[in-house]
């Protein structure tokens, strides 16, 4: 997605991103940052929750955003089961950016989505938006907090990651490497600092509250480096910022 003085709509594609540009037409409208995604993009419920509301939380300049993520949604139950439809009518009646982020459901084996598929399935999505008078940008999936032997990431989405990258390419679209922000973040704190993000005891997939706001500001940070058609409608906050850039664990009060 692209910016300028006003944002068209953006779309970020979870396992893939999110950034802002105006698009014709549509100078008179403000910046709009779509989430569409699964559980690591959804707000934070039973079920799970991601980094979305975190993200949501960073936007200024009269940006707007919603967050349409969506527990257990891969690919292809994302469109089948009518989260798409809203996405795409909100780009054009925003003229919005749309973000993708998808990956850990389209990974599961039940799931029958082949690496191929998934690809193709993000460009689809990429070219939907761009249709529809929207920019997406594409995300690459938020890491799991698993850890090796050595306190190293187990880089179990690798596929989908190189897959995101693909996909936005082929398009010529943007997109942020939010896994290997990520895993980079995660390596200097941690097991014991990043169990504290955890959802529930034991699940090192999903994001609590306080790990939503970490990890969105990192969504933010960046997206801020895309440059200043960003960076005017996503702000990270100064003390999350300069502990992730320090690999200082942190933990917000929420």
């Amino acid at each position: 997605m692209k910016a300028s003085s006003v944002v068209s709509s953006l779309a970020l594609l979870a396992g893939s991103a999110v950034s802002a540009l105006p698009l014709k037409g549509c100078a008179d409208k403000p910046a709009a940052f779509l989430l569409a995604g699964d559980s690591t993009t959804a707000v934070q419920s039973a079920g799970g929750g991601g980094w979305g509301t975190g993200f949501l939380a960073t936007l200024t300049n009269g940006a707007v955003g919603t967050n349409y993520g969506h527990n257990g949604r891969t690919t292809v139950s994302f469109v089948e089961g009518g989260d798409w439809a809203l996405v795409i009518a909100d780009v054009k009646s925003k003229a919005s950016s749309y973000a993708t982020y998808f990956g850990h459901n389209d990974q599961k084996e039940a799931a029958g989505i082949s690496v191929e598929q998934f690809t193709a399935n993000l460009q689809n999505l990429g070219e939907e938006v761009r249709a529809a008078g929207g920019e997406p940008v594409f995300v690459t999936p938020l890491s799991r907090r698993k850890y090796d032997d050595d306190g190293k990431i187990i880089l179990d989405l690798a596929d989908q990651v190189a897959a995101t990258i693909v996909a936005a390419n082929a398009i010529n679209a943007r997109y942020i490497d939010l896994n290997a922000g990520s895993v980079a973040y995660l390596e200097a704190i941690g097991l014991e600092n990043a169990t504290q993000y955890n959802l529930v005891e034991g699940d090192f997939t999903h994001l609590n509250a306080a790990g939503s706001v970490v990890f969105g500001n990192l969504v933010s940070g960046l997206l801020g480096k895309l440059g200043k058609r960003f960076s005017k409608y996503t702000v990270e906050d100064a003390e999350i910022a300069a502990a992730i850039a320090a690999g200082e664990f942190i933990l917000p009060s929420v």
